[in-house]
């Protein structure tokens, strides 16, 4: 063993040049794909911490409209019960509702994201109790804290025992902490700062036997032996009979029975697929697609070092032909001879693996930052991880480190002795090779011109509201919402360069925060059900937006009734099929006297993202929470301007971090999955595109050394250094010519196939692909012609002297 070490390293030394190009491209592409690698499995180990996680589903409902399917993940209060008690094969359910909630111990106040959830909830999911009562929901006065939230409230106090105070449906409630539970881990899907029993959500008391008031999620753990698909199927009497009203509505409408005959089913989304999916009003999307191209771009850069170092070993195989012989000659065997090779590769893998881990570490901050992933480098400890790291190293060692080893072991005595490897179809290897690797690159080249293209199409689409001069910033941080917008009006009455401002219950775009969702209600209108977004707005919305109207107006402070007026867009107008808007009269609740009148019909704008089509909206002021504050500036002094308004709510909260941005600034964040995908393809073409040209460049080396004679001679006999440049270039721009035929059906076919995603799309040009060819064609060429213009440019005596 030292004796084949001693040989690698001396063997690998002489050819220094070589030896340090490989192990660069391979350090690279090795710390590329830790870097990569990382990223994707953090994004594919979400949820995977539960104990459970293989029988708990989330359940929502798929029903059948006029329209079309229906998807609903929302239940009724009465819901959870009766299904546990009517339901066979359930271990344990839970209600799942999310609100922030103000809570108060001695002279502290403040908002926590608050979970309305069932007794079982703990013994479903593995949030471990760290101090306190092992099963602490099983009363209803009892709450649970995380490790962080605990130490919000209580600082360095013990919390087990103690009250707080829950402002709950503007009522005090006071609440003992039963548990702390540890800080749940990065990768989890469920958040919270407190649990709560779920008979103290707002809703419990005035919804607790309605079965026409949906607003709340269900977690259900199936038996062990219970098939999802038999208790779905074992559901369908439930559904029929406690959702009867609605079932015969839908075929009053029209609607027609899915392949079973059903108007109505319960379905089970398996908790290993939540953080995945994706709920739309008509489907359920989900999918790993960005996880598994990270992983996917990660290989194929590491098959293009590995393609660079099997056409560099077997490309410098020929000088050693000679070596081969004399040792075969003196009784060398195949197998010695093989491991002999294989260990100068396994040498240069293994200190191309460790430079590459070390490299990786280095960059791993400004990776984070740059790709805005959570993942951590204490990934690598994970056994299951580190084992499949370690196993890719061996394949890949193996794989590629071996072959030109098998190659060279195979040469016959006579046949190395002559210094012929021709023979063995070296050069066709080496061609295939460099078509596979070009055609990644370019496909790699075309994918990042159209997710360039489809991020900027819908960043520069028009949204229909002002995004430039409106900042947006959340109000979870106080108790009373109202009277902190009221005290923030007065801050800012007198400034000049403050125009309007309004407030809602959602943000346009996602926030500072992260915060972003929407709510949606169904009504009965002349005998047919109408689907469609709410928004809960306070006065001067439109007019901070600068919405526009198409027909009527937006709500007045002198029109009292406008408390139960609404506003429409222009998709909900043609909805309701009438020929003036504003006579409709709508019966949004139980109350038939009081019906909504429409006094406005705003014209359409985005108020989702461009993946999907502009839908119905209907605009309310009522008392609802109010959870965003818009501030409408001035064009000029935009940053000053921000200032005063930064200024003004931390003298209204003085404790917690102004998160506030522009609205353009929202809509970027709502396109970050995109701009994170388009710079992770920019970077990772980058990388494979150079290790690409390192090869190239290192295989035009050893054929200019090859043809150095021929070079000469040709010189002598006239030729010019741009003939020759265009000889020794040819070749290898025929075989980039190949490789752009075969990527570009392929990345036409990926990329249209990844636009069916956005309802707003550009279309796929044939520029963009000719685009592409053309700059895979320019780098291969500069990087070949750096080495046969100097080849051609060298005096022919030097290249004869030895003739």
């Amino acid at each position: 063993m030292n004796t084949y070490f001693k040989l690698a390293w001396r063997n690998l030394w002489k050819q220094k040049s070589f030896t340090a190009l490989n192990i660069f491209g391979l350090t690279v592409a090795f710390a590329t794909a830790i870097l990569l690698g990382l990223s994707a499995l953090f994004e594919l180990s979400f949820d995977t911490f539960h104990a459970n996680r293989k029988d708990v589903y989330k359940l929502y409902t798929s029903e059948q409209k006029a329209d079309g399917t229906g998807i609903s993940t929302s239940f009724p209060v009465p819901f959870t019960p009766a299904l546990k008690a009517e339901v066979a094969g359930i271990k344990h359910i839970s209600r799942y509702a999310t609100n922030m909630t103000p809570v108060k111990y001695g002279d502290k106040e403040l908002l926590l994201n608050s979970n309305f959830v069932d007794e079982h909830f703990l013994e479903m999911f593995s949030f471990p109790v760290i101090k306190g009562n092992k099963t602490p929901l099983i009363s209803q006065n009892q709450v649970v804290l995380t490790e962080e939230s605990a130490k919000k409230v209580f600082g360095s106090d013990d919390p087990i025992g103690k009250t707080i105070s829950l402002n709950i449906n503007e009522s005090n409630v006071p609440l003992t902490v039963a548990a702390v539970v540890e800080d749940f881990p990065k990768s989890s899907t469920l958040g919270f700062d407190i649990l709560i029993r779920f008979e103290n959500f707002e809703h419990y008391k005035t919804s607790g036997d309605r079965w026409d008031s949906s607003n709340h999620d269900v977690y259900v753990q199936l038996n062990a032996q219970t098939p999802p698909l038999n208790f779905e199927q074992s559901t369908q009497s439930f559904s029929n009979l406690h959702f009867n009203t609605n079932i015969e509505n839908a075929k009053r409408d029209g609607a027609k029975p899915d392949a079973n005959g059903q108007y109505r089913q319960l379905k089970l989304l398996p908790l290993a697929d939540l953080h995945y999916t994706t709920f739309g009003a008509n489907a359920i999307q989900t999918t790993r697609v960005f996880p598994y191209m990270i992983l996917t771009l990660s290989f194929l850069i590491l098959f293009i070092a590995c393609v660079n170092f099997i056409n560099m070993s077997v490309g410098l195989s020929a000088g050693r032909l000679r070596e081969i012989g004399m040792r075969k000659t003196l009784g060398a065997e195949k197998k010695q001879l093989f491991f002999q090779f294989w260990g100068e590769s396994a040498l240069v893998f293994g200190v191309s693996a460790v430079l590459g881990l070390v490299l990786a570490y280095l960059l791993f901050p400004e990776f984070k930052t740059l790709f805005k992933t959570q993942a951590t480098f204490n990934l690598l400890q994970n056994p299951t991880i580190l084992t499949g790291f370690a196993l890719v190293f061996l394949l890949i060692t193996l794989a590629a480190g071996g072959y030109p080893p098998m190659l060279m072991s195979k040469i016959g005595t006579l046949q190395s002795l002559k210094g012929k490897l021709e023979t063995l179809g070296s050069n066709k290897l080496r061609n295939s090779l460099i078509v596979v690797q070009f055609a990644i690159a370019t496909l790699l080249i075309s994918s990042t011109l159209v997710i360039w293209r489809q991020l900027n199409h819908m960043q520069t689409l028009p949204t229909g509201f002002n995004k430039e001069q409106v900042i947006a910033f959340p109000l979870s941080s106080v108790a009373d919402e109202r009277a902190a917008m009221q005290r923030l009006r007065n801050a800012l009455q007198d400034k000049p360069s403050i125009l309007s401002i309004t407030a809602s219950d959602n943000v346009l775009g996602r926030g500072k925060d992260g915060s972003g969702y929407n709510s949606r209600l169904g009504f009965d209108y002349k005998g047919h059900e109408v689907q469609t977004n709410m928004l809960v707005v306070d006065h001067d919305y439109f007019e901070t937006l600068d919405l526009k109207f198409v027909a009527g107006r937006g709500f007045n402070r002198n029109y009292s009734r406008d408390s139960i007026a609404v506003v429409i867009n222009e998709t909900l107008a043609k909805k309701l099929e009438e020929r003036d808007p504003l006579s409709i009269a709508l019966n949004l609740g139980n109350d038939s006297i009081n019906k909504h009148t429409v006094i406005g019909v705003v014209k359409d704008y985005n108020f989702q993202s461009f993946r999907k089509k502009i839908e119905p909206i209907l605009i309310v002021m009522n008392s609802w929470r109010l959870n965003v504050a818009y501030v409408k500036v001035a064009p000029q002094n935009l940053s000053q301007s921000f200032d005063l308004v930064k200024n003004a709510w931390h003298s209204i909260d003085p404790v917690n971090e102004f998160q506030g941005s522009f609205l353009d600034e929202n809509l970027d964040r709502l396109y970050q999955r995109e701009k994170t995908l388009s710079t992770l393809i920019t970077w990772g073409s980058i990388v494979a595109i150079s290790i690409s040209c390192l090869g190239l460049f290192a295989v035009a080396l050893l054929m200019v050394a090859k043809r150095r004679k021929e070079i000469g001679i040709r010189k002598v006999v006239g030729a010019s250094t741009t003939s020759l440049t265009f000889l020794l270039s040819k070749d290898f721009l025929k075989l980039v010519g190949i490789a752009l035929v075969l990527a570009t059906p392929v990345a036409y076919w990926l990329m249209d196939k990844w636009l069916q995603d956005y309802a707003y799309r550009i279309n796929l040009s044939w520029w963009i692909f000719a685009l592409s060819g053309i700059i895979a064609v320019a780098i291969a060429f500069l990087t070949v012609s750096f080495q046969t213009v100097k080849a051609a440019l060298t005096n022919p005596v030097k290249s004869l002297r030895t003739e």
